[in-house]
């Protein structure tokens, strides 16, 4: 493979097909990038990777991207997430196209694989990348560390280098279908790559669907749900029904501080279907939607960092001089979530 300086950088956007057929959002988000990218670098050139049991239409889908060639791993075999046939997908297609750098979406099954196609090309690898830019026709690429606290921007001499671009960063790509002409790169798979099969799936949880990572806005439930409210008593049963028509009537995605989400195990009264799923801040999911809510929250550090890639952030808080109050929060209500949460539910009911 190819290593050193970055004249001539040869772009390969790499991407598995969903079970439809079809482009995930991630994969989609993902194309962009490495459409701008190659927009961006002079004199590079863009190729498309994917992989999957059906891959034309996939490839038809995105036939005005500017890519010069579409390549694929496709069977029966390439439709489970599997590491030992994902991974051998992802090396054929780079042997291939010989590409410089490899973008593909941050998504669990290529976070998983990914690294080991890396090592096996001798090339490098960075997760979790929120930003890509080109500077001085360099890459650049933006990522968070510890726990969201440092940003770094950084590039890499070594080729091949494979980005896992983060999930929620870029406009997905919205160009028109075409019809690719597909180059199908066989991969020769023994029986030890076929020992993991994928018998089924099994949701996280069996209560209500709570987790939209693609709604507009992400709802924020915290401790101060299940304290003494102002009569000196819990009502824990009136927060989760007031929660439960406030997701159903938006169709929010709900969040919870960790405080909330750790009640369960401390033997206190909880809402009954958040769980640790649902968790955001320094230990939970970093969320990314157009615009937040959070309630009966106080602004702590590890609970704010799980915010950064919000767009729009508002919170409701008795406490006017809460952590929130402190420039965490675009606007703060200085109000009781309870009553504030519940005539909107009776305003929104009213359409």
């Amino acid at each position: 493979m190819t290593s050193g300086g970055t004249d001539m950088e040869r772009i390969l956007f790499l991407a598995h097909v969903e079970g439809d057929g079809s482009l995930g959002k991630p994969a989609r988000e993902t194309l962009q990038a490495a459409v701008k990218l190659h927009r961006d670098l002079e004199g590079s050139t863009l190729a498309v990777g994917l992989v999957g049991e059906a891959v034309q239409g996939a490839a038809d889908a995105v036939a005005a991207c500017g890519a010069t060639s579409f390549l694929a791993v496709a069977g029966s075999d390439f439709a489970p997430a599997r590491y030992a046939t994902d991974a051998a997908a992802a090396e054929a297609l780079v042997r291939k196209a010989d590409p410089t750098l490899i973008l593909a979406p941050g998504t669990s099954r290529f976070a998983r694989s990914l690294p080991g196609a890396a090592q096996r090309v001798d090339g490098r690898i960075d997760t979790h990348v929120t930003a890509i830019g080109v500077e001085e026709n360099e890459l650049r690429a933006q990522r968070w560390f510890y726990r969201q606290r440092m940003m770094a921007i950084f590039s890499r001499t070594a080729r091949p280098w494979f980005l896992l671009v983060e999930p929620g960063g870029n406009e997905p790509w919205t160009g028109e279908a075409g019809s690719a002409v597909v180059e199908e790169v066989p991969v020769a798979l023994g029986d030890e790559a076929r020992r993991t099969r994928v018998v089924g799936e099994e949701a996280a949880t069996s209560g209500p669907q709570t987790i939209r990572p693609d709604a507009d806005l992400l709802f924020v439930a915290g401790a101060g749900w299940t304290k003494q409210q102002p009569d000196g008593k819990t009502h824990v049963q009136e927060a989760e029904a007031l929660i439960r028509e406030f997701l159903d009537r938006t169709q929010a995605s709900l969040g919870s501080s960790k405080s909330l989400a750790d009640q369960s195990s401390e033997g206190q009264e909880v809402i009954s279907f958040l769980s640790h799923l649902n968790q955001v801040g320094q230990t939970g999911s970093s969320p990314r939607h157009p615009k937040g809510l959070s309630t009966c929250c106080h602004g702590e550090e590890p609970h704010v960092v799980g915010w950064r890639f919000i767009g729009q952030r508002r919170a409701i808080n008795l406490d006017p001089g809460c952590g929130w109050a402190r420039g965490k929060a675009d606007v703060l209500y200085v109000a009781d979530a309870f009553a504030v949460i519940a005539k909107v539910n009776e305003l929104l009911a009213q359409g």
